[in-house]
């Protein structure tokens, strides 16, 4: 069988402290096989970052996306019987997997090609999850519930204290079939993180509210925190740089990693999450950038720029824009670039 290999040359950002190098990238049937460095100037040529991974979405909801409504967090997104839920009830199975495939398409298009997602509707909305996915180049591992998780990747649980009654056999089930397990905690306040650590997940969503010493054992347990800034402040449960406490967590070197959470109503665009984290609560660049990318290494294939890895990065062009003025590659990343700055993706997943 002939070997597929080709070469892409570039400012790349090698590895997980993405190391800034002038570089040729051998991709050899999908797989970083050698990047090896190249001499000269390097002020025209490409940029090339790790695709990004999305730790934290619910694309389900892109049926109810913008839909004007108001109200607390509970009457919006709680299960049983938030907004989003009734809407999702009353939705057909075509309707849910086109808004699904649309969403997805759209993360593709801007540069993600993975995601870890809630997925509510038991079996059958993993399986639309599925379906919606087909052909696209984006990895969803999915936190199924409702029994979806006995088909999904991974349990998925909105909140220790939303799950009445099950909640330790659900959680040995999966640990017994190797699942996944994710909670949101601490989103509203902290009173759910205790009960959450209990179960020593693999996951925690927010810990918007958490404390300062339920962050440190989350931190000892080497716990990674799926942080969601702008839903958080579009749900009204964040108002500062202190909620989430990111720079907490990167302090005691907790694994935070980014996501967009509700597609109801925040666009799963990575480029304006990293921005916004960075700008809002202060976090460098790098910082920023690296939560994008790192759930990928948690959940699936690593996305970083390292031989032996397989090959999931994006191709930046500077040139025919004022990117090229930029001293800086990784906060012009952040701050500046976008989807229309792609010119192109090598993905394989």
């Amino acid at each position: 069988m002939a070997v597929s290999e080709f070469l892409v040359k570039g400012r790349a950002l090698i590895g997980e402290r993405l190391d800034e190098a002038p570089v040729t990238i051998s991709v050899r049937d999908g797989i970083i096989h050698r990047i090896e460095p190249i001499s000269g100037s390097a002020d025209m040529i490409p940029w090339i970052c790790p695709a990004f991974f999305n730790a934290h979405t619910h694309l389900g909801d892109s049926i109810a996306m913008d839909v004007p409504a108001g109200g607390s967090l509970d009457e919006l997104v709680r299960p049983p019987d938030g907004l989003k839920h009734r809407i999702l009830r009353s939705s057909t199975h075509e309707d849910l997997v086109r808004g699904i495939h649309l969403t997805l398409r759209t993360m593709s298009d801007s540069g993600t090609a993975g995601c870890a997602d809630f997925r509510e509707g038991g079996i059958s909305g993993v399986e639309a999850m599925r379906e919606a996915g087909h052909g696209l180049p984006v990895r969803t591992v999915i936190f199924g519930r409702e029994g979806g998780e006995t088909v999904a990747e991974g349990l998925g649980i909105s909140s220790a204290r939303d799950v009445a009654e099950g909640l330790d056999a659900m959680i040995r089930e999966a640990r017994k079939q190797g699942r996944f397990v994710a909670f949101h905690a601490g989103e509203r306040d902290d009173d759910d993180v205790d009960a959450a650590l209990a179960y020593d997940p693999d996951l925690l969503v927010h810990c918007t509210h958490a404390s300062r010493m339920q962050l440190r054992m989350i931190a000892d347990l080497g716990i990674p925190v799926a942080v969601c800034p702008r839903a958080n402040w579009r749900f009204g449960v964040a108002s500062s740089p202190d909620h989430p406490p990111v720079r907490t967590l990167l302090d005691l070197e907790c694994p935070v990693i980014l996501g967009t959470d509700n597609a109801m109503c925040v666009q799963p665009d990575m480029w304006r999450e990293t921005h916004f984290l960075s700008t809002v609560y202060h976090i460098s660049p790098r910082d920023a950038l690296n939560a994008a990318i790192l759930g990928s290494s948690l959940f699936t294939d690593s996305f970083f720029i390292e031989e032996g890895n397989r090959a999931n990065f994006l191709v930046i062009e500077p040139k025919g824009s004022n990117l090229i003025l930029s001293r800086d590659m990784i906060g012009t990343l952040v701050h500046r670039a976008g989807p229309g700055n792609i010119v192109r993706k090598v993905i394989n997943l």
